[in-house]
């Protein structure tokens, strides 16, 4: 299981589930004000080059999943 901070992982292509990351979000904003919180990919995708079989398409997914997710639970969208 991914860490709290880990809700978008870059090392796989397969999407999170919207649905979870919302989630987990709610999970972190327990202890805060949910408008202290931010979503964003682990830690960009850099590290494609050692290995992961993560393609600029997944990327995009992913960045377009986290933007959509975010803009949904913060309601800009």
């Amino acid at each position: 299981m991914a860490e709290i901070g880990d809700l978008a992982t870059t090392k796989h292509p397969q999407l999170e589930d919207k649905n979870v990351l919302k989630r987990r979000l709610d999970e972190a904003a327990k202890p805060i004000d949910p408008a202290f919180l931010a979503l964003s990919p682990q830690c960009g995708f850099a590290s494609v080059v050692e290995g992961y079989l993560i393609t600029e398409a997944d990327q995009r997914a992913k960045l377009a999943l986290v933007v959509q997710t975010a803009g949904e639970y913060w309601g800009t969208v």
